[in-house]
């Protein structure tokens, strides 16, 4: 099962992608997660995708495709989703000129956040929810891990609290499970 993660943060110390790297750890057995990262994104702008897709859009789609599923860390930001996660949620919406439909349609997305603030991210993984299926994204499962106070549980790039990891390690199962029992809806 290979699963796309994705970070809706693009600071070197952020809590999402050592949210992100913890899932690795923490992945069932048969679940490889492999990061992606935005920094490449250009901002959306259809004039340009008239051109066609630039390189790293492109490479962003074609690692969607070939994802069984995505994991989203999502940061909360004025309460929320970033700007380069609505951004690249924008790109993998649209289908181009090469391809028959965009890369998140149908595809399932597991959500996740943290934050330093006390009710984690639950107001921006409200948003990109919809957001995702406004794209076409099915978002299971539909339970939420809301790191919050997380400078209080990732310490130096590491999620060290016990109670969160079980947690997430739950949530990465339930997703495992809703994405082996789609598979075979099929």
């Amino acid at each position: 099962m290979n699963i796309l993660g994705i970070s809706g943060s693009l600071r070197q110390a952020s809590f999402n992608t050592a949210l992100l790297h913890a899932a690795q750890e923490l992945a069932p057995a048969g679940m490889n997660i492999v990061i992606h990262r935005l920094h490449d994104l250009p901002l959306f702008d259809q004039d340009v995708e008239e051109q066609g897709d630039p390189a790293p859009v492109t490479a962003f789609k074609s690692a969607i495709d070939n994802a069984d599923g995505i994991l989203v860390a999502c940061p909360e930001y004025n309460g929320g989703i970033t700007g380069v996660l609505k951004n690249a949620v924008d790109w993998a919406s649209r289908i181009g000129k090469s391809r028959q439909a965009a890369a998140l349609t149908g595809k399932m997305v597991c959500i996740v956040g943290a934050s330093p603030g006390i009710t984690g991210t639950v107001r921006a993984q409200d948003q990109l929810r919809l957001v995702l299926r406004r794209a076409g994204a099915r978002t299971e499962p539909q339970g939420d891990v809301l790191v919050f106070q997380a400078h209080t549980k990732i310490i130096e790039g590491r999620l060290a609290d016990e109670r969160t990891r079980e947690a997430l390690g739950r949530h990465l199962q339930a997703f495992a499970d809703r994405l082996t029992a789609a598979a075979t809806e099929l």
